[in-house]
Formats: C-alpha cells, structure tokens, sequence
C-alpha cells in the first residue's frame, strides 16, 4: 500500500511540474506576440508620420520619422523577446 502511495504521490508531482513548465511556455509565446504587435504599431506609427511630412514636401523629415519609428520598433522588438526569455525562467 505504501509503494502504492509513494507511485501516486510521484506521478502528481511530475504531473504538475509538466503543467507549471506549459503554463511558463504560454506566457512566454504571449510576451513575444505582445513585443511583436507594440513593434508594429511603432513602425505604422512612424511610416504614417512619415507620409504626413513627406505630403508636406519635407522628405528629410519624412526619412527622420520613417527611422524613428524602424528605430523604436526594435527597441519593443527586443522588450518583448526579453520579456520572453524572462517567462521561460520563471
């Protein structure tokens, strides 16, 4: 009866550590889409400020915004790949 108790005991335990471990893979993968949608908007953003200059006739400023925004994204880029490998070790 205790070899019994002591296979139980064992396979919940592994049971929820595999749960625990799938449940850090999810919040990772969301953190990773959440840096990935912020480095978009910031790249939209930046293109359409871009637009909006360039529709006024100064392009150089135009170029300026277009490279703030790529410049901005990668930097939420990189948020969101940190944040990931962060949930992974958690």
């Amino acid at each position: 009866m205790r070899a019994v108790m002591i296979g139980i005991t064992a396979f919940l335990f592994v049971f929820v550590l595999q749960q625990v471990a799938h449940a850090g893979e999810v919040k990772a993968t969301v953190e990773d889409m959440k840096g990935k949608a912020n480095a978009n908007a910031e790249k939209a953003k930046g293109e359409s400020k871009a637009l909006t200059e360039e529709a006024k006739g100064n392009k150089v400023k135009g170029e300026m915004e277009r490279t703030k925004g790529h410049a901005k994204a990668a930097g939420e880029r990189i948020k969101g790949e940190a944040k990931e490998l962060k949930a992974k070790t958690e």
